[in-house]
């Protein structure tokens, strides 16, 4: 009798260690379930509002509609519309959304959880993914979040509208909604999205109240655009912005009016006289028409004002921030100027900071000086943005912000060019998904990706990014300003390029 006894508790003891954790969960809008992979729950496609679609297309996103049963999310919902995707120069298909299911019904997000209950108000990471607002998806292979999870947080990937579905203003649109929105579609449906985290996360065991908003690229502008955003308050506790920001010299957001102008030409393309007309056009129609509306509009509900102004006066959403730039965020200019016309144009553009910019960027020959262009246009659409935040936040803000410069170099193929530290690069260090990506890691990358992906979780948990056993990172300092220096291991050095963005800052304060 003891020994029967005794293997029906082993038996027993088993299957309760067996258990699957969050089998199905229950939320807002009815019950899901999705897969169990490696100690980590992950669901795939969970609808965060209505498909943008008919009526609805250019419209702020609606409410989902209750479902009955449980809803099967097993499987990454379509990407948004945009071009199908294919790998070019240094981006292969780890970076890329997947070359099928692309439909306007696009807005799922996806959930990976190690939590064992709802009851462990885990620190919550939302990722707003890349694409120049012309691409990209919450399905990217290197934004898996199986790694990310297992070190403590519940991680999720967002989908948002983009291109002419997500940025399109037209005086039509503008009486429908009062003008509350138009144009910023792509940013009002990452706002849902957080609304949707914020009810719903702590049925995975995230926590509700410490949500940190995170991007890279086009989603790193997001980040900016929601941490100046009122639509965003208390939405998240902390901020990650890699690559981008909007905080002015090179980048400067359409008005209204000019908006509505450019989509006006695009209906006119289309034949289409009025919203109703364009509703009614297919979407590959749409997308064929509207290449090239991607950028974000000074509306006045969204965006409610110039960047710079807003952080400077402390009108942000004011939580911690972590936030740099690569090395090879650096693009070559459409037409490469030589020394002469380099310097020209130089006394054309800055008159009598021209000399200032010069010993900055210098050109005394074609060869410097084509490099200098290179540099010009990585600092002012990068580097000098997010050195920038970094420095606002710091100085003009409550809440601490943390700075770094990504310069490591990961391994390539022989066979394979060598693009550098190239813009992108990081990603796949910082969220512990270098296992997806096809190059020869060595031990050194594999030791980089535990420190930046432990910083990453660090900074989700406290807003913080110290932790026990990485190299100190220090706090941004406005008096003297450093970074945390990833290169083959982390190091906090005097901020690079300070001359150059001394000039940015010269430059930026003249235009005022």
């Amino acid at each position: 009798m003891k020994k029967i006894l005794f293997l029906y508790l082993i038996v027993f003891f088993a299957k309760a260690q067996s258990k699957v954790p969050f089998e199905t969960v229950a939320i807002k809008n009815g019950i899901v379930s999705g897969i169990y992979s490696n100690g980590v729950n992950v669901f795939k496609g969970i609808p965060f509002a209505a498909p943008p679609i008919g009526d609805l297309r250019w419209r702020a996103p609606q409410p989902v509609a209750n479902w009955q049963g449980v809803r099967k999310c097993d499987t990454f919902s379509a990407s948004a519309m945009q071009p199908k995707p294919a790998p070019f120069m240094m981006y292969t298909t780890e970076f890329l959304a997947p070359p099928e299911l692309l439909s306007e019904d696009c807005l799922y997000l996806n959930v990976w959880t190690a939590a064992k209950s709802a009851n462990e108000k885990r620190p919550v990471i939302v990722w707003i993914h890349g694409g120049g607002f012309s691409s990209g998806s919450g399905s990217v292979p290197l934004y898996d979040g199986e790694d990310l999870a297992k070190k403590g947080v519940v991680f999720v990937t967002i989908n948002y509208r983009v291109g002419v579905f997500g940025f399109l203003a037209h005086p039509d649109l503008t009486k429908e909604t009062n003008g509350k929105g138009v144009g910023n579609f792509a940013f009002l449906d990452q706002i849902a999205a957080f609304e949707w985290v914020k009810k719903n996360i702590a049925a995975f065991g995230g926590n509700p109240n410490n949500v940190t908003l995170s991007g890279q690229s086009a989603g790193a502008f997001s980040v900016n655009v929601l941490m100046a955003s009122p639509l965003a308050k208390g939405l998240f506790h902390r901020a990650i912005a890699e690559s981008g920001g909007m905080f002015g010299i090179s980048l400067r957001m359409k008005s209204v009016a000019d908006a509505e102008q450019t989509g006006v030409a695009f209906a006119k393309k289309l034949q289409a006289n009025s919203i109703a007309d364009l509703r009614a056009k297919s979407s590959e129609e749409i997308l064929k028409a509207g290449g090239g509306i991607t950028s974000p509009v000074l509306d006045n509900y969204v965006i409610v004002g110039d960047m710079y102004s807003i952080f400077s006066n402390d009108k942000q959403n004011d939580v911690p921030l972590l936030t740099g730039w690569n090395a090879g965020d650096r693009f070559p200019s459409p037409k490469t100027l030589t020394a002469a016309e380099f310097k020209a144009d130089a006394e054309k553009k800055y008159g009598t900071m021209a000399n200032d910019f010069l010993k900055a960027y210098p050109a005394n020959t074609d060869a410097e000086a084509k490099e200098s262009q290179i540099e010009v246009g990585g600092h002012t659409l990068f580097a000098w943005q997010n050195y920038t935040w970094a420095k606002l936040q710091a100085s003009k803000g409550k809440k601490k912000s943390y700075l770094y410069f990504f310069k490591h170099v990961p391994p390539q193929h022989s066979d394979k060019p060598d693009f550098g530290a190239f813009h992108s690069a990081e990603f796949g260090y910082a969220l512990h998904t270098l296992r997806n990506w096809d190059r020869p890691f060595t031990e050194a990358d594999r030791k980089l990706e535990d420190q930046m992906s432990s910083y990453w979780v660090n900074f989700a948990k406290t807003g913080n990014p110290n932790g026990k056993g990485l190299p100190e990172w220090k706090a941004f300092n406005a008096r003297n300003p450093q970074a945390m220096i990833f290169g083959d291991t982390p190091v906090t050095e005097r901020l690079p390029f300070k001359a150059q963005f001394e000039f940015w800052d010269n430059y930026q304060a003249s235009q005022k």
